[in-house]
């Protein structure tokens, strides 16, 4: 029999956290992702179902939904990533199916991404160093597609306003990290 143990993206079987003048940076393994993709002549019956789950309404493009425990981000024409806490949610492409049914195509992501929570008073700096972006007119609920270290990323600002979600490829996450503390360091 396997004695198999999991591990974080970035190989600890802790996440890893690091604290630069203040500003912390987080590795997230808590994070249940999955995709949601409006089948075609659906569209509105899917679109219908994610705002009942998230008890409002579907993220429009550059927003995302912080809906608790549920949450949501636009990644596309009628296409979103729902989030929520793997504690919980273990199975959450599973429930999504179910939910949703013939009116959307729905896929795991869970281990397709890696998750770091950018906290504290400075994440401005940070961002301003290694993103193409304005993110000082990132309100809290908007996300943003960009790109870091030639990778393609989101970033979505969280409440309150000084926490910053970013969600990287899980096979970069150690060139992620690297780029995240490599600007931590400079601007802090």
């Amino acid at each position: 029999m396997h004695d198999l143990a999991p591990i974080c993206a970035l190989g600890g079987a802790d996440p890893r956290v690091d604290t630069v003048a203040g500003v912390t940076l987080t590795e997230n393994p808590g994070l249940a992702l999955a995709s949601v993709s409006a089948r075609k002549g659906h569209e509105d019956a899917c679109r219908a179902h994610l705002g009942t789950l998230l008890d409002g309404t579907a993220p429009e493009p550059g927003k995302t939904v912080l809906h608790d425990p549920e949450a949501s981000f636009w990644i596309g024409p009628d296409q979103w990533m729902v989030g929520a806490p793997i504690a919980t949610h273990e199975d959450l492409a599973a429930r999504l199916k179910a939910r949703f049914g013939d009116t959307a195509s729905i896929t795991d992501q869970t281990d397709g991404w890696v998750c770091f929570d950018l906290r504290g008073r400075g994440v401005e700096a940070v961002m301003q160093l290694c993103a193409n972006f304005d993110i000082e007119r990132m309100q809290t609920g908007d996300a943003q597609r960009t790109v870091i270290h030639y990778m393609g990323v989101y970033v979505l600002r969280r409440d309150p306003a000084d926490w910053l979600r970013i969600l990287g490829p899980r096979s970069s996450a150690e060139s992620l990290h690297h780029a995240l503390v490599t600007a931590m360091k400079a601007a802090l």
